[in-house]
Order: structure tokens, then C-alpha cells, then sequence
């Protein structure tokens, strides 16, 4: 989230799409009541299925699963026809005035520098023409035909409320009624927010979809405001703290990136990290990138990392692929080349797509160890529970360790919610039996894993050998000194850099924030971004001061938000380029002359004169961006891209499937279907009353929804002779399941390019263990296809049948 959960109260309008917040975040919801109870705030929910928040919502309208960029780029269109900008915002804080390279451009779906062989772009158009200097060219009057802005109102311009009906199956007199709602908050004193989830995320081109909304925002002015911004609803408490401290296949703690082959040396990895401005007197705070890269590998190796071996650089693994994200990972295992798997804390078999390729790749490894507090089906898929897991155990020779683990009410320490807050919590119950922590766990395995290279050596054993691990009891690093390493501290002294002869922390002492890191080895950090934490004032994350005098929903002394405690990201920008807030009711910050003031951190130097530099100070152009130069695999704007199994095909190329960047493995291909034997859009969703695939263990959350369904709607079940209640078989070229049918006008028909359409909504939580029925997911049915930039699988939108079926026997 780029704001947090508090301040949604501040919000006049919240749009929810690609998510369902009152079903599936039902607490964080609360604030959007706040929203509507107290500021008349009005809500508009899009969703192909009419959901528990379009209950409760101002307006909905429905839409075709997997055709949101085009109901967005619409809604851009008509904001640009209308004058529904605000100018002064899209002027000076967003790259409309910066110039593309001619070579740029667009058609038949694709941009230029397509390689259809490789499914990749030469992105080497997707850039800014450069002066001398090699500073961006601009044309701040937006008149020339090369500005972003010019090239965004021609990309758009196809996007008619008409083109939109057409594709997304939203009625036209819909899309057109939500765009005047939108179109208010182009305002300064009107705010829209903006909530997705999921929905958005698991597509092939989930990346493209959240980008839409953010330029909608950005034209809006509504980045960086109270009751603005992207917001990002996290589906457990702690997924922002997953990976925030590096738990992604190529990042490293901090959204540092581990290097790939061609960085063989330390200057080599560097120089691409450390963007230097692109015009003049901006701010490119990556630019202390060495700072908080030497900082971390000082946490890792200690004295082992000097300037002399460049950081111990040769330390770090090489990437030879952009990611071993899971998609990878299992198609790897399925090819045999992996031999041992750990699985901590997640539940794969029902979690990742086209389940029968899990249930192969499982089969192939010698050995499986799963740390989890319940038993999962990925633990258990070596075991025949009939149609729910039908294998053949005895040809299954994969050895499975269990190691249990104590659940998050057992453990202490900090879980970060979707608006960036470390929040420190205690340990309310004892672990039963033998449950351990996971630390201990995987301090029992690195001592000895690292005695065995100290007893018999190994081809590399430095970085093992070497390792930090400074914790009172090296079995079982505890919560506190883990936050503390963390949040870092001084190794020598630490001086002042605008006056060299000031120490500003004395050695061994706990850094205040990251901007006390540097790049000589004087200083650790396991995470700069959480660099505060838990420093000389003590633990920042167990703070319970509730007081907020703005009213704002600030609460700044409640926990730590990171980074350095802010609580709306790009804040520089609610105010005006004198430096005047948009809206002085919701005013977070001011410039009184001299620095900003405000209720929350400033996102920029608090002397940063305004006028001078821009408040995206994270870009090296200062603003942000509406054009992404190279930073996307599929393209600068998003353009609509038909899912990979689609009821229709692609209205600018017929010949391209999906998303023309995503990676395809060649045995999936083959699986991807066609609407002629598969007629039909399916989609998942969460239920309130389960929680992943956690509480169908709990008798209570089982009682609440005991068995799995499937809903369509009345005109699809009188199609196909069902019955409400009645059990039906749903299938698709990667599997079968059976399932309850339930008959709602929920879900409505929709007519895309003169095509009836109906979707078949899934819900996720049930398996084969568990207190509640046996049951399946949606995963039994999807491509094992991702999003090209972050290879989140396509759950939100693929291709089934159904038909009824009988009911199960009964014993």
C-alpha cells in the first residue's frame, strides 16, 4: 500500500477492483465504512462476480475476467476527452513532458522490438531522447508529438466506452456513469483510493492491470495524498514482510537485487544499480544503493567482507535465469533435476497451478521436508484419498520429512500489514508436542550443514564458514536480536559526512535509520528499509501509542512503518509545486520557508526547497511514471492482452495468445486450451469464513463452510440441465473436479464481441485433509502460466466445462 489501512478513512471515493475487501480483508474493510459513514465517501465496486463489498457498494458494475486493462485505459481515455486532469500534478510530477525516442511505437497489439522467437522485446525504443548532458529531454507545454503525454492520449484513443463494452462485457451506460464518479476526484479537494488484490495480481498480465489504476491516479493527482493512492491489500498478515526481507527468488533483503551471471564483479553489479539523475538537480535515492548493499553484506559475513575482496561479492550466487520463481522451480522438479525440496510455511499442492504437473514433480524428488503446524496436502500427496488424490502410493518413492513448526499465536516478533507496518506481537500460547520454532529449525540445519564443511571441507565452504551468527544462543536466534540485526548498527564509528570530524554513532550502537548506513564497512543492516525499527530508542515496533492530533489517521507512535516510519509513500506530492497542500483539510505535509512540516515523515529531504526537486525522488526522473521506459517485460503502457485460454481472441492480433512477454514452458503450451471444447471463463476467489487452506482444519471455519462449490448463474444452469444444490463435474485440458453447484444471479451472463459468456467462480480453500469436507481447489484446473514481469500464476481467468453429475454415494 502506498497509503495504509487508516487512512482510507480519509478517502470521497474508493474504487475496489481486482479484489473483494469486505469478503476477504473484512477488518481492513472497516476503514471504507469509516470512509462512507463520516466523509459521505461513496464506493464503486467492478467485479465479474456481484460480492459481498458490491453489496455494500455505491455502484458496481460487472466486467469479463481478464479484460481490466481495457476497462481502464477506457477510463483514461474519457478522463483525457473530458479535461478531467489535474494539470499542475501531470505537468511537474509525472514524465508527460518527457520526450520518447521516434523509434517507439505501437501496433497490432504489440510495441516495437518484438522478438515472437524469443517472446521478448529489444526495449531499446522504450526510452527518453537524452541531451549532451545526458539528461531527458522535456517539453513542458506538452505540444510535441513525442512528449508521453502525446504518446498515451493515441495509445488510449482506441479505448471508446464502445470498444470497452465490446471486450470487458460491462455495459456501456456503467463504464460511462463510473468514469463521471472517477472524473470528480481530478479535483484537489476530492481524493479516489484505490483497492485491489489478487484479482489483479494473478493474471499474465497482473503487473500491466495495478499499472493502469496507478496512471489513472497519477492523472488524477491522487499519488501521495490522504485518502489517495494504490493500495495493495496483502492476503496474509504478513506477505508484505515476506517480501520485504528478500524471500523472492532473485531479491535480497531490502528489494536489493542478487546479481546475475554477467555481473561477474562488484564495480560491474554496482554501476547498474546506482541510477544517476535524469534531469538536472533531481534526486535518484538509489544512488545510495552501495550504501545499503555494503551494509548487508557487512550483516552477512562480517569481517569476511572488506573492500579489499570487494564485499566478499564472490560470496553471493549468481542468477543464470531472471528468477527461479516457483512456476520454474516445479517445471524443474518435473524434468528431474531436483532432488530435495524444502517447503516451510506454504501449502504448494494447492497453491500453484495445474495441480496434476505438482503432483508429478513431488513424485520425482528423493526428498521432501515440509515445516508447517498443520498436516497439508503437499506433505500428504503421496496418499490415495480416492478422487480427491488419486494417486498410487507404492510407485511414489519420494522420502517426506515433517517437521512441525509453531503457528503465528506461538511465536513472538513482528508481522507487517499491507500499509507497511511492523507491528511487534507476543507469544499467546505454548507449542504442543514436539512443535519448534522455525529459527530453531533452520539453526539446527545451517550448524550442521556448516560442521560438516568444517569436518570435511567442500569445493567453496567461505560463505558457510564465514557467516554471521553472533546470537547469544547459536541454536535458536531469538526474535529480538534477529529485529535488531535488522535494523543495524555501527561496526566503528560512524561520522557525520557534512563534517567528518563528528561522530554521529559511536560503535556498537544501534544505527537510528538508514540514513546512517554507508558504504566503508562501518556500518551493518539486514534491511535497510527497516533500518529504525529497533534502535537507541528502543523496539519502534512495539509502540501503543494510539493518539493522532491530525486526525488523519497518522497514528505515528503507534509501531513502525517503514521506510524511516512514513506512513503515506511519495507524500511530497499532496502538496502543490510552492509547496501549498491540495487540500488543506487532509494536509500532510507544508513547506513553511525553511523545511516541510506535517503530521507524517516527509518522502524528501525535509530542506528540499519545492520547484526544485520533484517528489518521486526514488526515480531518477524525479516524477513518476506514466511511460516505464525498459522497466516492464510487456510494454511502457498496458495494452489489452487476452488471457491465455480466452473465450475470444486477441481484437488487435489474432494470432497472439496471452501475453506475448510471459514465459511459456514448452509442455504447457500443449495444455492451454481453446473456448471450442472449453467454453466457459472460470475464476477463483476467498470465502470470509475460510483463511487459505489454514482454518478448513478448524471445526468451527469447516461447520461455517463444510464443502466446496462452485456458483454460476441461472441462465448457465438452465443451459446445462443444473440443479441448485445438485453436484456437478467442472473440467479443463489439465484436470477434473466435482463440486456442489450453486445457482446465483451473482454472476450474470455477459456478451463479449457478440459472444454469450458465462463465468464459473471457484473457491479455493479445501483439499483432501482437514475437518472439513474433502474437496479441490481451482488449481486442479489452471495454466501453469505467469505474469511476464513477476511470474504470478493466471488463477483469475482460464477456460472450463461443466456438466451435472451424479451424487456421490453414501456410505
Amino acid at each position: 500500500m502506498t497509503n495504509s489501512w487508516t487512512d482510507i478513512k480519509n478517502t470521497d471515493l474508493v474504487i475496489v477492483m481486482g479484489g473483494n475487501a469486505a469478503e476477504a480483508h473484512p477488518c481492513g474493510f472497516k476503514w471504507v465504512t469509516e470512509a462512507k459513514a463520516h466523509r459521505g465517501a461513496r464506493l464503486i465496486v467492478v467485479d465479474p462476480r456481484y460480492n459481498r463489498t458490491a453489496a455494500v457498494s455505491d455502484y458496481y458494475s460487472p466486467i469479463r475476467p481478464g479484460s481490466d486493462i481495457s476497462f481502464l485505459m477506457g477510463v483514461i481515455r474519457w478522463l483525457i476527452e473530458n479535461d478531467k486532469v489535474n494539470w499542475e500534478y501531470v505537468t511537474n510530477y509525472t514524465n508527460a513532458a518527457f520526450l520518447v525516442k521516434d523509434e517507439f511505437g505501437w501496433s497490432d497489439g504489440l510495441f516495437s522490438g518484438y522478438d515472437e522467437e524469443k517472446r521478448d522485446f529489444d526495449k531499446s525504443s522504450w526510452d527518453y531522447k537524452k541531451d549532451a548532458e545526458g539528461y531527458a529531454q522535456v517539453d513542458m507545454t506538452l505540444k510535441d508529438p513525442r512528449c508521453v503525454w502525446n504518446l498515451l492520449k493515441a495509445h488510449v484513443d482506441v479505448y471508446t466506452p464502445e470498444f470497452v463494452e465490446d471486450i470487458c462485457g460491462t455495459p456501456k451506460e456503467k463504464f460511462l456513469h463510473i468514469c463521471e464518479m472517477i472524473g470528480e476526484c481530478s479535483a484537489p479537494d476530492k481524493v479516489m483510493t484505490s483497492m485491489y488484490a489478487l484479482g489483479w495480481t494473478q493474471h499474465s498480465k497482473g503487473a500491466q492491470n495495478i499499472r493502469g489504476m496507478a496512471m489513472i491516479q497519477l492523472i488524477l493527482g491522487n499519488i501521495g495524498m490522504a485518502g489517495g493512492g494504490m493500495n495493495a491489500l496483502r492476503g496474509h498478515s504478513n506477505i508484505q514482510g515476506l517480501t520485504d526481507i528478500g524471500l523472492m527468488s532473485n531479491l535480497i533483503p531490502g528489494y536489493l537485487n542478487i546479481p546475475t551471471e554477467k555481473e561477474t564483479d562488484w564495480q560491474t553489479y554496482i554501476s547498474s544499480r546506482s541510477f544517476v539523475p535524469l534531469r538536472p538537480g533531481q534526486t535518484s535515492y538509489w544512488q545510495n544503493y552501495p550504501k545499503f548493499m555494503v551494509s548487508f553484506m557487512k550483516a552477512m559475513w562480517g569481517d569476511a567482507a572488506t573492500a579489499e575482496n570487494d564485499w566478499a561479492f564472490h560470496y553471493l550466487p549468481k542468477l543464470d535465469v531472471p528468477t527461479y520463481d516457483v512456476l520454474r522451480m516445479f517445471e524443474l522438479m518435473n524434468q528431474g533435476q531436483i532432488n530435495l525440496y524444502f517447503c516451510q510455511g506454504f501449502n504448494p499442492l494447492l497453491s500453484f497451478p495445474n495441480r496434476g504437473k505438482l503432483t508429478e514433480a513431488l513424485s520425482k524428488l528423493k526428498m521432501l521436508v515440509v515445516m508447517d503446524p498443520l498436516a497439508t496436502e503437499t506433505s500428504h500427496f503421496w496418499e490415495n484419498h480416492g478422487i480427491y488424490n488419486d494417486v498410487d502410493p507404492a510407485s511414489i518413492q519420494t522420502e517426506v520429512l515433517e517437521l512441525p513448526t509453531t503457528c503465528f499465536a506461538e511465536d513472538e516478533g513482528a508481522l507487517v500489514n499491507s500499509g507497511r507496518w511492523l507491528q511487534w506481537h507476543w507469544a499467546g500460547a505454548t507449542p504442543p508436542g514436539e512443535a519448534k520454532h522455525d529459527t530453531w529449525i533452520m539453526a539446527q540445519i545451517f550448524r550442521r550443514v556448516r560442521k560438516l564443511y568444517e569436518e570435511e571441507g567442500g569445493v567453496f565452504p567461505d560463505p558457510i564458514l564465514n557467516l554471521t551468527w553472533n546470537y547469544a544462543d547459536p541454536d535458536e536466534p531469538m526474535p529480538d536480536e534477529l529485529a535488531r540485526e535488522m535494523n543495524g548498527r555501527a561496526l566503528t564509528p560512524v561520522y557525520d559526512t557534512a563534517d567528518p570530524t563528528k561522530v554521529v554513532v559511536e560503535a556498537g550502537k544501534q544505527l537510528k535509520n538508514f540514513s546512517q548506513l554507508r558504504d566503508d564497512g562501518s556500518t551493518m543492516c539486514g534491511c535497510w528499509i527497516y533500518s529504525g525499527c529497533w534502535n537507541e530508542d528502543g523496539n519502534n515496533m512495539a509502540r501503543r501509542d494510539n493518539s493522532d492530533p491530525s486526525g488523519l489517521g497518522v497514528f505515528a507512535d503507534w509501531a513502525f512503518a517503514w521506510p524511516v516510519n512514513r506512513r503515506i509513500l511519495y507524500n511530497r506530492a499532496s502538496a502543490d509545486m510552492q509547496g501549498r497542500p491540495w487540500d488543506p483539510e487532509r494536509a500532510l505535509l507544508a513547506w513553511n520557508g525553511e523545511r516541510w512540516e506535517g503530521p507524517d515523515v516527509p518522502d524528501i529531504s525535509p530542506t528540499a526547497k519545492p520547484g526544485e526537486v520533484m517528489p518521486f525522488i526514488m526515480n531518477p526522473e524525479g516524477t513518476s511514471r506514466l511511460f516505464t521506459r525498459g522497466m516492464m517485460r510487456d510494454g511502457p503502457f498496458p495494452t489489452h492482452m487476452e488471457p491465455f485460454e480466452s473465450p475470444v481472441e486477441n481484437v488487435f492480433n489474432a494470432k497472439m495468445r496471452g501475453n506475448p512477454a510471459s514465459r511459456v514452458f514448452v509442455d504447457d503450451a500443449e495444455q492451454f486450451a481453446t473456448s471450442d471444447e472449453f467454453p466457459f471463463v472460470g475464476t477463483s476467489y476467498r470465502l470470509t469464513e475460510h483463511f487459505h487452506y489454514w482454518t478448513k482444519h478448524n471445526p468451527v471455519n469447516a461447520t461455517l463452510q463444510p464443502q466446496f462449490f462452485v456458483e454460476i448463474s441461472v441462465e448457465l444452469a438452465n443451459e446445462k440441465g443444473i440443479r441448485n444444490g445438485g453436484r456437478v463435474r467442472v473440467w479443463s485440458k489439465r484436470g477434473e473436479v466435482w463440486a456442489k453447484a450453486v445457482v446465483t444471479k451473482r454472476i450474470q451472463p455477459l456478451t463479449v464481441r457478440g459472444k454469450t459468456v458465462h463465468v464459473v467462480g471457484i473457491p479455493l480453500h479445501w483439499g483432501f485433509m482437514g475437518a472439513a469436507k474433502k474437496g479441490f481447489g481451482p488449481n486442479s484446473l489452471t495454466p501453469f502460466v505467469g505474469d511476464a514481469n513477476v511470474e504470478t500464476p493466471e488463477f483469475k481467468a482460464f477456460l472450463v466445462n461443466i456438466e451435472p453429475a451424479a451424487e456421490e454415494p453414501v456410505a
